[in-house]
């Protein structure tokens, strides 16, 4: 399988654009213009994995596929909107439902840090935002060449973001500043839904076809006996959030090599039953575009 680059879609003048219009207009405004942004972007872009997301996952028809696409587009543009908005300071323009924050609280009662793991679904940057309820330092691991143009946009356009970000390197220098953040009692958030080539990888069945997903994420809370959750911040509305968390647990090291290949496959399979679970609630919100699946690659 094709794994992914390490790069999201969308350049620097894109984001620049949209939050000039939210600077100088409105959500309303800017998100009717996220209609022809999308409709450009339906028309030039590469729609493979799209189209087979849309069509060999969903079941869609040509016409559904097509229409599917264009509204996953619109819906990629105003949640980026949204999360210029938060990270903006303006919180008080969106409402938000709690699912699962019950959970998350135990996890920071018991002092032991954890790890949250969620996808490329909906809003993540809301998601992060909206922990900062937990009163608990929240660490956000990215890939650093989505941290250098993310830190670069918001200090030009004084965006203020509070989590801190440990970049992935390949030195793995993250790994140990990811420990740490572990043994200070704090939350660490990454995405468990994409990987890059070299990295640890399990083939699972997810959505009836063949997927490859990281192990590292799972085994580093396991390696380090901290909780672990699962969570996302869905768009139910124009201004509305549902956010969700699933109860925190804690999977025993591994440590028997005979036996780690099939307890890390049943700590990947509570990743995949959660993120399914998901996916079939708001199928227009999975933001993944390249080769995911087993059977794209042929």
């Amino acid at each position: 399988m094709t794994s992914w680059s390490g790069k999201s879609r969308g350049g620097k003048f894109g984001y620049r654009f949209f939050i000039s219009l939210l600077k100088y207009t409105n959500i309303k405004v800017t998100y009717f213009f996220i209609k022809f942004v999308a409709l450009y972007f339906l028309i030039v872009s590469d729609k493979t994995s799209s189209k087979f997301y849309f069509k060999k996952i969903l079941g869609y028809n040509r016409l559904k596929t097509l229409l599917g696409i264009y509204k996953n587009y619109c819906l990629l543009g105003q949640v980026l909107i949204d999360k210029i908005s938060v990270l903006s300071g303006l919180e008080k323009t969106f409402t938000f439902d709690f699912e699962g924050e019950s959970f998350l609280r135990q996890m920071v009662q018991k002092k032991k840090g954890g790890l949250l793991i969620g996808a490329h679904m909906g809003n993540w940057e809301v998601a992060g935002q909206l922990l900062k309820r937990l009163d608990i330092k929240i660490n956000i691991v990215m890939y650093e060449a989505e941290q250098k143009k993310i830190k670069e946009l918001l200090e030009n356009n004084m965006v203020k973001n509070d989590a801190n970000i440990i970049s992935i390197k390949d030195d793995f220098s993250h790994l140990f500043k990811i420990k740490e953040a572990f043994n200070n009692n704090e939350m660490v958030v990454m995405h468990g839904d994409r990987f890059l080539l070299g990295t640890n990888t399990i083939t699972m069945n997810f959505m009836n076809k063949s997927a490859q997903f990281p192990t590292g994420p799972l085994y580093l809370a396991s390696k380090n006996n901290v909780p672990v959750s699962y969570v996302y911040a869905l768009k139910k509305s124009a201004t509305h959030y549902h956010f969700y968390a699933t109860k925190g647990k804690v999977y025993p090291y591994p440590a028997k090599i005979k036996n780690r290949k099939q307890e890390l496959t049943n700590m990947v399979q509570d990743y995949i039953n959660s993120l399914e679970s998901i996916i079939k609630k708001y199928p227009l919100q999975w933001f993944n575009y390249y080769p995911f699946w087993e059977e794209e690659k042929i």
